[in-house]
C-alpha cells in the first residue's frame, strides 16, 4: 500500500536528486529512505528510480508516483494545518490566489479590515497560482481566488464583486489626449506597457484590438506598476488599468486618464470558491469584506 511517507520520499528525492540530500531533508538516514522505497517496489513490482552517477532519476513509475504526491501532500498539508488550526482555537487558514495584478492594492484594504473582524483565521497569499489559479482552486492549493474571468467548472461558484472600467493612461502631452474616442487604430504605434501575463489574459487585445485586427507597435512586460505609470509619464508608452486604481496614479503622477472606444471596456471582479466551500463561516465572511471594500475603492 503507498503510505505518506512514500509520496514525500518520492518528492524529496526529486527536489533534491541525491539520496543523501533527500533523506537529510527527511531527517531521515540513508538506509531507512532505501528500505522504505524498496519495501514498495517490492510490493508493487516496478522500480521506482533509477542511479545515473551520483544523482538519481524516476523512472516512468517513479514520475507517476511523483505527480500523485504533488497533487495530495498540498492537500493534507492543508488538513493538517486546519486541523492544527481548530487545536488551537482558531478558526481556520484562508489561502487567497490573485489572477490580477492591480488587485494586490484592493486585497490589501481587504485583509486589514478581515482581519480585524476575524482575529483567529490566518491568511496565506498564495503567489505561485498567479495567472493559472483555477487549478490551484481544483487541487486545493488555495481556498480562493481572485479573478476578473470566468471558467466554468463543475465545482466551481463565482461571487461578484464589483463592476469597474479599463481605462488608457498617457502622458498629459500625448498627442491622443486630443483624441475624442481612442479607436484601435490609434494603438497601432504605440508601445503598450502591461504586466507580465500571457497576451491572450490581455483584455485590450480580445475585447478592443483583436477584433479590429490591429496590434500595438510593441508590447513592453513591467511587472512594477509604479515603474509601468513612470514610464508612461515620461511618455515612454500607454498601458491599461482599471478606472479605480487609474485615478490614483492621475491624482500623483502627470498622466492623463483615456476612455477606450464608445462605451469604454467593462469588466467584472469576481471571487471565486470551491462549491463545497460556501458553508465555511470565515470565507463567507472575507467574501462579504471583499464586496465592501470593492464597491468603496472601486
Amino acid at each position: 500500500m503507498i503510505e505518506h511517507s512514500h509520496l514525500k520520499i518520492i518528492q524529496a528525492l526529486h527536489q533534491k536528486g541525491t539520496l543523501t540530500e533527500a533523506a537529510n531533508s527527511l531527517y531521515l538516514s540513508q538506509s531507512a529512505l532505501s528500505h522504505q522505497i524498496r519495501y514498495l517496489e517490492k510490493k508493487m513490482e516496478v522500480t521506482l528510480w533509477e542511479r545515473k552517477g551520483r544523482s538519481l532519476r524516476l523512472t516512468q513509475a517513479g514520475e507517476l508516483l511523483l505527480q500523485t504526491a504533488q497533487q495530495i501532500l498540498p492537500v493534507l498539508e492543508q488538513t493538517e494545518n486546519m486541523l492544527k488550526a481548530y487545536g488551537e482555537g482558531r478558526q481556520g487558514v484562508l489561502r487567497i490566489g490573485v489572477e490580477c495584478y492591480p488587485c494586490y492594492e484592493w486585497l490589501t484594504s481587504v485583509i486589514g479590515i478581515f482581519l480585524e473582524q476575524m482575529p483567529d483565521v490566518d491568511i496565506d497569499i498564495v503567489n505561485k497560482f498567479q495567472f493559472s489559479g483555477l487549478e490551484g482552486l481544483l487541487n486545493h492549493h488555495i481556498d480562493v481566488l481572485v479573478t476578473p474571468d470566468i471558467e466554468k467548472k463543475d465545482n466551481i461558484v463565482y461571487e461578484e464583486l464589483v463592476k469597474y472600467e479599463l481605462v488608457l493612461l498617457t502622458e498629459k502631452q500625448h498627442k491622443l489626449t486630443r483624441q475624442k474616442i481612442i479607436r484601435p487604430e490609434h494603438f497601432s504605434k504605440e508601445t503598450l506597457l502591461t504586466f507580465p501575463v500571457n497576451l491572450d489574459r490581455l483584455d485590450i487585445l480580445n475585447q478592443f484590438l483583436n477584433p479590429a485586427y490591429v496590434m500595438p507597435e510593441k508590447i513592453k512586460k513591467i511587472e512594477s506598476i509604479d515603474f509601468m505609470l513612470q514610464m508612461v509619464a515620461l511618455g515612454r508608452g500607454v498601458c491599461v488599468l482599471p478606472e479605480w486604481l487609474a485615478d490614483d496614479y492621475v491624482r500623483k503622477l502627470d498622466i492623463q486618464k483615456l476612455r477606450i472606444g464608445k462605451n469604454g471596456i467593462q469588466k467584472k471582479l469576481f471571487i471565486a470558491l470551491r462549491n463545497q466551500d460556501k458553508c465555511v463561516s470565515y470565507i463567507n465572511q472575507f467574501i462579504v469584506v471583499g464586496k465592501k471594500v470593492a464597491n468603496k475603492l472601486l
